[in-house]
């Protein structure tokens, strides 16, 4: 996948590092199992990547949080380049700590359990997605992925900069109907995901239902018509949703 389809390896890295091990901060609110890894834990990692991302996942009594910068934190994984941490997290490159070798147990046994939890969920076979509360949380958690993942896309894989090029400063609310909601913020033509219910959107497009979105994510239907059947409904300013859903078809090259 990497190198086809006019994607770039810088863009990876930070997809990978704010969009998927970002969703380790959600996987932890709704999987027991992850919760329980980190349930008596209070232990940092921190990811620096040379001519890339930099950011740290603080880990603190059964939360998750990723924040930008890798200077605080008492695990420190170093990458001397953008192809290696693509690798560790495709799993052909082992990482070796800067400092926290007191640690590394979590680093082998509670973090490695965490992204093989995330894993399942998010390359669940069909069998798995047979089960109702599994297919919620599988599609809740690829949600936040692919809504991370649009405003990585957006400030660094080429194509996509002149999509953000065009957005104007506000909020674009992306839901689903009664299921998870994220806020895609503009501001300079630089995009920022925050996983919350903005208060005053600008524009928003809701998917009308978790297996519709599933459908969509799975690219079994096209978005376009999704719209005329009224299962994907958008208000507000268009030319925002328009540059955006540029970018949201730029996702599925990423992380396909």
């Amino acid at each position: 996948m990497i190198g086809q389809h006019n994607t770039d390896e810088k863009t990876l890295a930070y997809i990978n590092l704010f969009a998927v091990l970002g969703t380790l901060e959600n996987l932890c609110k709704i999987d027991d199992e992850a919760k329980a890894i980190i349930a008596r834990k209070q232990v940092s990692i921190g990811f620096a990547v040379e001519d890339g991302p930099a950011a740290a996942l603080f880990f603190d009594h059964g939360t998750c949080r990723l924040k930008n910068g890798a200077a605080q934190c008492q695990i420190r994984l170093p990458f001397s380049s953008i192809q290696k941490f693509n690798g560790m997290i495709d799993g052909t490159v082992t990482p070796i700590p800067s400092k926290g070798f007191l640690k590394l147990p979590f680093l082998l046994k509670g973090f490695t359990g965490l992204t093989d939890i995330l894993t399942r969920y998010l390359k669940a076979s069909p069998e798995e997605l047979q089960d109702p509360a599994f297919f919620e949380k599988s599609t809740t958690l690829m949600f936040y992925t692919i809504a991370s993942a649009v405003s990585q896309i957006g400030n660094h894989d080429k194509v996509s900069q002149a999509s953000a090029s065009y957005m104007k400063d506000g909020i674009i609310k992306l839901s689903i109907k009664n299921g998870p909601t994220a806020s895609i913020c503009v501001k300079d033509h630089h995009l920022t995901t925050v996983k919350k219910v903005p208060k005053a959107p600008d524009a928003s497009m809701e998917f009308g239902s978790i297996s519709i979105a599933r459908d969509l994510f799975d690219g079994k239907v096209n978005s376009l018509a999704c719209i005329g059947t009224g299962d994907i409904r958008m208000s507000g300013m268009i030319s925002m949703l328009d540059n955006m859903n540029r970018i949201l078809d730029r996702v599925g090259l990423y992380l396909a």
